[in-house]
């Protein structure tokens, strides 16, 4: 990447991070404070002209560098991490400090005075409107893919007789909860035929999640990829009939703008979705989006109504909606959008500022 852009990397090499990494949460806690020891220690030697934080832990970081630096920051908030605690056992997540860390989150650029936000939703820039940020300052800037990867299959997906439904990504408990358990079961007794493809890493949540399944319908027929490099998801999606967004219900899934579901609109696959409010403003108009209730019975009935269709409709669905997708969330429009944003934003500062931006 330096070589490609010439830029200069700094890394952070502490600590590993990542969602799979062990002991995450206590690194988590501790990341924004090395993170600001070494991007200091680096301005020390490097000026910089604007700080871009990437998700609610290194905007703490940012807000500090911001009052210590006194350059501009941008945040860049990819979700409402507190709000997926909503749906964690009470011993995990107590309600009165679940209040007081979604609150905390929410005041992050407030607090900081952050020059400008981006978000990935405009459900999520509501939140931050509401809790005193200035609207104009805020950016809906949504979740995008790389179109070049995620394209229609040239052979129209799988047979209707040989129908596969489609999940992938990280499967988290609040991917796979009663709604997904639920859907699974009432397809199983509906329509035997029908295989589950889940692709992605073995997580504790989905080993859990494909045990209960099995107990409650043992003849379900179920596949797992495992850990699938980004480059190679596309060929697990391009045969399937159907993709699914089974998320359960939380402040933080309602401001989540789900990635898996661009990806299988880029691909051609019509899509089934748990009413989350972002999705529900942004694809209102998208036929290839069918929104069931927060219950299983009616997500499983949603995706009925797909397999239902026949296999030419959704072909044309599909290919209308994956058309779309690429010209609207195609990375390179997401970045336009984001780096126009910025740039105004360091403009901004740079005219309150006798220095510049």
């Amino acid at each position: 990447m330096a070589k490609r852009f010439g830029v200069h990397m700094h890394e952070f090499r502490a600590w590993r991070m990542g969602r799979y990494t062990s002991l995450r949460t206590p690194k988590y806690l501790l990341y924004p404070f090395s993170l600001r020891r070494m991007v200091e220690a680096s301005a020390r030697q490097h000026r910089f002209d604007l700080l871009f934080s990437q998700h609610t832990i290194s905007a703490v970081a940012a807000g500090w560098l911001k009052r210590s630096q006194g350059i501009p920051v941008v945040m860049n908030f990819l979700d409402y991490l507190t709000g997926f605690m909503e749906t964690w056992p009470a011993y995990l997540a107590p309600p009165p400090m679940l209040r007081w860390l979604k609150d905390v989150e929410l005041r992050l650029p407030v607090k900081y005075q952050a020059d400008a936000v981006l978000t990935v939703s405009d459900t999520l820039a509501d939140h931050f409107a509401d809790a005193g940020y200035p609207r104009a300052r805020l950016r809906p800037i949504y979740y995008g893919y790389d179109a070049d990867l995620f394209k229609p299959a040239t052979g129209g997906g799988t047979d209707a007789k040989n129908p596969v439904v489609v999940m992938h990504g990280s499967f988290d408990h609040h991917h796979l909860g009663p709604i997904a358990l639920g859907a699974l079961v009432h397809l199983g007794n509906k329509r035997p035929d029908v295989t589950f493809r889940f692709v992605g890493q073995h997580t504790p949540a989905l080993k859990q999640f494909l045990r209960r399944v099995a107990a409650l319908s043992p003849g379900l027929k179920t596949e797992c990829a495992g850990f699938v490099p980004y480059r190679e998801i596309a060929r697990h999606l391009a045969d399937a009939t159907v993709g699914i967004v089974p998320y359960e219900e939380s402040t933080g899934t309602h401001c989540a703008f789900v990635a898996k579901t661009v990806e299988y609109l880029g691909v051609g696959l019509p899509v089934v979705s748990t009413p989350l409010d972002s999705a529900r403003r942004y694809y209102k108009q998208e036929p290839a989006v069918r929104f069931s209730g927060f219950d299983g019975l009616s997500f499983g009935e949603t995706i009925l109504s797909w397999l239902n269709e026949p296999a030419a409709r959704r072909r044309e669905l599909g290919l209308a909606a994956s058309a779309r997708v690429r010209a609207q969330l195609d990375w390179r429009a997401v970045s336009r959008r984001a780096v126009d944003f910025v740039e105004d934003a360091c403009g901004r500062h740079g005219a309150e500022q006798p220095d510049g931006c």
